[in-house]
């Protein structure tokens, strides 16, 4: 068999598994947009047969020889970069899930599954005992797991690099600090200032139909294509790629909030856009992807916080979000509006909380997180350590665990090392903002005549098209000329919130 038919047959192979992982994508979306109750146990099997089966021919005979042949030839440099970067992509996979027995990745995976569903039941019958069990086992798996995966420094490291490539405990740890001693003092300075620009007018009833449409319009305002994705209710937002073609986004509707599906829409078409812009060239390749969840959050918090909730996007925006509202929001201007969606106090709910206090949220679990991986807490302990964790850092208890300790799905998921990714999204997307605003001189303008498109190209030149060719620092590295910073995180800040709430006059009083 010649080189080209042997890499064809890898190919081939290849993309065997990215279809029943396509599959299995449907099969999740399903499961947290509407399958009935009562399909769950059995959903359940069929997901963990499935993912069993994509494991197994990650870890197959079949897959050391393809990866043994395919490194031989890149070696001889006869292979595309696409080549090369897919056989690195999948030695890594392998290495890691060899080192998993496949009984006991299979289980693990079913019982993912019924966490997730449990999680939801108990999050709303504000129930920590009921997810308990379940959520004890995952840590359980995930402290297994750890071991046979092996670890240098941390444990958490292992965890880390599956989600941010290349980010350490030691990294993390020193960001994070750099972060909260900057942050803290304008955390207070807000404070200090007793404004409040919350109006009830925000709280006023907008039917869910409404609202769908609103949410529709934006995301073709900012470029999202209805022709390969579309849009969903669900409990907890997200985004999912099935493949290039079909990029799904869903919000949470609220009847007395609209303002939280509007920016939960945003902040998913960011991803979205992301993933329906990945160069067709990348298609049916594993590095048809994002480069990592940092990077990933990096386009969502881009769109959602940056352009979202500037007061450019809404100069246009809002006369037009007053005329759908009919009559919601006729006593209220532009400029209390702009002020409405920036309010920044301590929230009990993660993906409520504004810029200021949103990294100190996070900071909370990778703490747990860490903890509970190195067995120094425990699953029963959560409520106590987490509702102290909060008066610690933002200085208010929540009154339940549906507000506290059971509010996000990811440990039901076993997702652990993905939390400090929205963080690092945040502190990336400040970094690529200040380069794109020296590259298109003009960004302000566009933003505040919708001109979506030239910020799309952008992005999809600079950032979008390589997928996972490149890692998170290599990528930042090559857009904005140097490595993670987090100065521009803290002078975006700085700047923004020193406006709004004036800062000056408050210290100098």
């Amino acid at each position: 068999m010649s080189l080209k038919e042997y890499e064809a047959s890898f190919l081939q192979y290849v993309r065997k598994m990215l279809n029943i992982q396509e599959a299995i994508s449907v099969l999740y979306w399903d499961l947290r947009t509407g399958a009935p109750k009562n399909a769950v146990s059995q959903r359940s099997n069929v997901i963990s047969q499935l993912s069993s089966d994509v494991f197994k021919m990650s870890t197959s005979n079949d897959m050391a020889h393809y990866l043994i042949t395919m490194e031989e030839a890149i070696s001889a440099g006869k292979c595309s970069l696409e080549v090369v970067k897919t056989v690195s992509y999948l030695r890594k996979l392998y290495d890691r899930n060899t080192k998993i027995p496949v009984d006991e990745y299979e289980a693990f995976i079913k019982c993912q599954a019924i966490s997730e569903s449990v999680w939801a039941e108990a999050k709303e019958e504000n129930n920590f005992a009921k997810f308990e069990p379940y959520l004890t086992e995952i840590i359980e798996y995930k402290r297994k797991f750890v071991e046979y995966l092996g670890y240098k420094d941390c444990k958490y490291d292992t965890y880390l690099d599956q989600y941010e490539p290349g980010m350490t405990v030691k990294k993390l740890d020193e960001v994070f600090a750099d972060v909260r001693n900057k942050l803290v003092p304008i955390v207070k300075a807000v404070s200090a200032s007793g404004k409040n620009f919350e109006k009830e007018e925000m709280k006023a009833f907008v039917s869910i139909q409404k609202q769908k449409e609103i949410c529709e319009q934006l995301l073709a305002t900012l470029g999202y294509n209805f022709d390969a994705g579309r849009l969903d209710p669900t409990p907890h937002p997200f985004a999912t790629s099935l493949n290039l073609g079909d990029v799904r986004v869903t919000t949470k509707y609220h009847e007395n909030n609209f303002e939280k599906a509007l920016f939960s829409t945003i902040h998913e078409c960011g991803h979205a856009l992301y993933e329906q812009n990945i160069s067709k060239d990348l298609e049916g390749l594993p590095i048809a992807q994002g480069a990592s969840l940092g990077i990933h959050e990096s386009q969502s918090l881009l769109y959602e916080k940056i352009i979202g909730q500037s007061y450019e996007f809404w100069k246009m925006n809002f006369p037009k979000l007053k005329e759908q509202l009919s009559g919601v929001l006729d006593n209220i201007t532009l400029d209390e509006f702009y002020k409405i969606v920036n309010n920044s106090k301590p929230s009990f709910i993660r993906i409520e909380a504004d810029e200021l206090t949103y990294p100190l949220h996070v900071m909370i679990r990778y703490e747990i997180e860490k903890d509970l991986l190195d067995g120094n807490i425990q699953v029963n302990e959560l409520p106590s350590i987490w509702n102290q964790k909060m008066e610690e850092y933002l200085g208010i208890v929540p009154e339940t665990d549906r507000e506290g300790v059971l509010q996000d799905v990811h440990w039901s998921m076993g997702h652990f090392g993905y939390f400090p990714t929205y963080a690092l999204g945040a502190m990336y997307a400040a970094q690529i903002k200040s380069t794109m605003e020296k590259d298109l001189s003009n960004l302000n303008e566009l933003i505040e005549t919708n001109d979506f498109q030239t910020i799309l190209d952008w992005l999809k030149v600079n950032i979008h098209q390589y997928g996972a060719m490149k890692e998170p620092q290599e990528i930042l590295k090559d857009v904005t000329g140097e490595e993670l910073n987090v100065k521009y995180f803290i002078e975006y800040l700085e700047s923004k919130y020193s406006k709004l709430y004036e800062l000056e006059e408050v210290n100098k009083s």
